[in-house]
């Protein structure tokens, strides 16, 4: 009887740990660079991100590849000149939400972007709802010398030293 009760105990703290854990497979990162000269944008939208409930830690993963630009000579580019993505292909971020004020979270972690890792910080809008977790409207900025992308001089003026980034993604509990 005794093995039985520690078996079902077991198999309810296996159940409730994995109820912890949200899973979005199709979140979007857009950048967005703002010159004199031009603008660009691009989206991501197979953006991968997991977020444990119980730790508060949180977790994405994306192709470089998988960015979208209106001009495809830059996206191009992009790839092959910029962020080398046969070289690096994959961006990545693993942190803790630190704090959450209403549905305002503030995040802390290492984005590794173009094989160079850096500490973040960002806030936006973060909330649990039901089986869902939300994350909306999540604004940093990363300047392209951080993470060892170089500009040549010819374009320098095309393109901005620090981007924008916005991260949006819908969890689902797994």
């Amino acid at each position: 009887m005794n093995k039985i009760i520690k078996i079902i105990i077991i198999l309810i703290l296996c159940i409730e740990v994995k109820a912890q854990h949200y899973i979005g497979k199709h979140g979007t990162i857009t950048f967005f660079s703002k010159t004199p000269l031009e603008n660009i944008n691009a989206t991501n939208n197979k953006v991968s991100a997991i977020y444990d409930i119980g730790t508060r830690q949180i977790a994405f993963k994306l192709n470089i590849k998988d960015f979208i630009f209106s001009n495809t000579l830059m996206q191009e580019h992009f790839n092959e000149n910029y962020l080398e993505s046969d070289i690096f292909p994959h961006s990545t971020f693993v942190g803790d939400i630190v704090s959450q004020t209403k549905n305002i979270a503030e995040v802390e972690g290492k984005l590794t972007i173009h094989g160079i890792t850096n500490s973040i910080n960002a806030s936006g809008k973060f909330e649990v709802i039901d089986k869902i977790a939300i994350i909306n409207e999540v604004k940093f900025y990363i300047k392209l010398r951080d993470y060892g992308i170089k500009v040549p001089k010819i374009v320098m003026y095309n393109i901005a030293e620090e981007i924008e980034v916005k991260v949006n993604i819908k969890m689902s509990q797994e």
